[in-house]
């Protein structure tokens, strides 16, 4: 078991070198809460971010959107939808899940104490991927807004 878990451990950083991903790892890596296996299986998932126009067509490829029902002149906003990226939304919501843990700023922002926990951890995600977005998109390391 040991064994295979290395193994793994040794792909994944070799993948992350390879000349297609290093870049983009780089950059994803520089996010405090994403770490190098979600990283890695970020950029496998999500491929080329310039296929996304906004943060929005990138929420919506995840499953990060709220399902809709309407009839009529009624329209309803439900919970997240069902559809997407299985892996990638778990993968971000155990991110946010940090990201409450080691910064602070922003779950104060969203006072998700306040809010019931499900929709206070799906805001964060997505605050979240609006970080990972602006990174790739813009191609700049994270910075937490703090300047020497």
């Amino acid at each position: 078991m040991f064994k295979l878990l290395l193994e793994v451990n040794r792909e994944i950083r070799d993948l992350s070198e390879e000349e297609r991903y290093k870049k983009e790892f780089d950059l994803l890596v520089s996010v405090p809460e994403i770490r190098r296996i979600n990283a890695i299986t970020l950029l496998t998932q999500i491929e080329n971010i310039e296929r996304f126009k906004n943060t929005d067509s990138l929420a919506s490829y995840i499953g990060l959107i709220p399902n809709s029902y309407s009839s009529g002149e009624k329209e309803q906003m439900g919970e997240i939808t069902f559809r997407g990226q299985k892996i990638l939304k778990r993968i971000l919501v155990e991110c946010a899940w940090m990201t409450i843990r080691f910064d602070p700023t922003l779950s104060i922002s969203l006072n998700y104490r306040r809010m019931q926990p499900n929709k206070a951890i799906v805001r964060i995600t997505r605050k979240l991927l609006n970080k990972i977005y602006y990174v790739l998109k813009n191609e700049k390391l994270y910075t937490c807004g703090i300047k020497n």
